[in-house]
């Protein structure tokens, strides 16, 4: 006759074997709560008392390190997996996928389905049976689950009431179609790297109702994006004017506008610009659509970001992916430096066609299908943009005290824009809040 103690070891083999099985979904596995789980597993199997509390206690650690129950974990895994089914789900019907890719996929669904099955309240039973402890171990458990993304919710309440996750998965599919796999159905923003994209945790929480001024470049930009969302063909645009006019915070309130539309926002330095057709590459075929930001752009003489980015404006024998714009920011408005000693003078004997060498950087910018132009802010403009920021931020100082020393901050510091506004309101509201304590 088996004791408790053989049939929890013979359920815990078990569940080993069956997370060991997965074909599609390993990558459950390889993230720090799914190697945590199998290395508790293995140590159970084991007999080892100390190591197996080890081996719970920090399993028990990475859970409440990521505000995540073995359970929740596993769902959010199969929301935004990035394996060959998902990636191709996403891209066609599931009746055009290969029948082995559907037979894998229900295979590992069951499988993490059963895993799921495995409460932490069962798995702290058979801890406190193997390293004979009087107490039964602290359960991490979510009282209520923070979901991230509103747009998981539906398929999240499927998995969790369904008594068979293989049945799921057209559902399944249908999600990866609608919102993307992997890093683009976890990120918002991103930033390429050494030739990776990485996401950006934090993303400038700019948001569009804290901009004030330029409203007919806004307007413009808004449509283009819109553009772009709705699957038309939409613009490469080149913001240009003076600095601290808003561009760059213009760009990035779009992600926080239609992020849940899917809009990605990826910044790309011009030292990388070099990689843009690899980036580009990268996105084709992916059902979010992505804003490349290029912020500052200028170049110099025989750059060779100047060259690749020309490639990605005008493309080449590869088509554009009607996913994808480039957002390009500067305060120069032909963006590649010009010299007076470039320019042809009758005696020149250097290069023949040399006017033909100045028209091609002088009008590199005419390659942007718009250029938004951001003319310096006068002075009502600016007082326009001090007031809807200190309405904002709950200043309310006489009006005119707050125009004079909004004039007299811009006159010490910056000069006149909404960078210098913003910098004003931003010292106002901490000089009155320490004034208040």
């Amino acid at each position: 006759m088996s004791s408790p103690l053989s049939e929890a070891i013979a359920k815990i083999r078990f569940r080993q074997h069956q997370a060991l099985s997965l074909l599609l979904y390993q990558e459950v596995m390889a993230e720090p709560i799914g190697q945590a789980f199998l290395s508790l597993l293995d140590y159970m199997l084991q007999g080892e008392s100390h190591q197996t509390l080890q081996a719970y206690s920090y399993w028990f650690r990475v859970q409440a390190e990521q505000s995540q129950s073995w359970q929740n974990y596993l769902i959010t895994q199969i929301l935004r997996a990035d394996n060959p089914f998902s990636r191709q789900a996403q891209q066609c019907d599931l009746t055009a996928l290969n029948p082995s890719l559907i037979a894998a996929t229900r295979h590992d669904l069951e499988i993490l389905q059963t895993l799921y099955k495995c409460q932490g309240t069962k798995i702290a039973q058979w801890v406190q049976a193997i390293a004979q402890i009087p107490q039964l171990p602290i359960v991490w458990e979510d009282e209520t689950i923070v979901v991230e993304k509103i747009e998981e919710l539906p398929l999240r309440n499927q998995l969790s009431q369904s008594e068979n996750w293989g049945d799921a998965i057209e559902a399944i599919a249908a999600h990866y179609r609608k919102y993307g796999t992997g890093k683009f159905a976890q990120s918002q923003a991103f930033r390429w790297r050494s030739g990776q994209l990485m996401a950006i945790a934090n993303p400038d929480p700019i948001h569009l109702n804290q901009l004030v001024g330029y409203e007919p470049q806004r307007e413009t930009l808004l449509k283009n994006t819109e553009f772009l969302l709705a699957g038309y063909s939409a613009l490469n645009v080149l913001l240009y004017g003076s600095r601290g006019s808003g561009k760059s915070s213009l760009v990035k309130a779009l992600l926080h506008q239609y992020s849940d539309r899917g809009l990605r926002l990826i910044e790309v330095t011009k030292s990388e610009l070099r990689d843009l057709p690899q980036v580009i590459e990268q996105l084709r075929g992916v059902p979010q659509k992505f804003i490349i930001f290029v912020d500052d752009l200028s170049f110099e003489e025989d750059d060779d970001a100047f060259k690749a980015l020309k490639v990605v404006l005008e493309g080449n024998i590869t088509a554009r992916p009607e996913n994808v714009v480039v957002y390009a920011t500067s305060n120069r408005r032909h963006l590649v430096r010009e010299f007076f000693d470039e320019r042809p003078r009758p005696q020149d004997h250097n290069e023949i066609q040399a006017w033909d060498t100045v028209q091609e950087k002088l009008s590199f910018a005419d390659r942007f299908g718009l250029t938004l132009t951001f003319e310096p802010a006068d002075q009502e403009t600016y007082l326009t943009i001090v007031r809807h920021l200190a309405s904002q931020a709950g200043i309310t100082i006489d009006p005119e005290d707050l125009d004079y020393r909004a004039r007299q901050w811009a006159t010490r510091h910056n000069g006149r824009s909404g960078r210098t506004a913003r910098q004003f309101i931003d010292f106002l509201a901490a000089e009155i809040a320490l004034a208040d304590q």
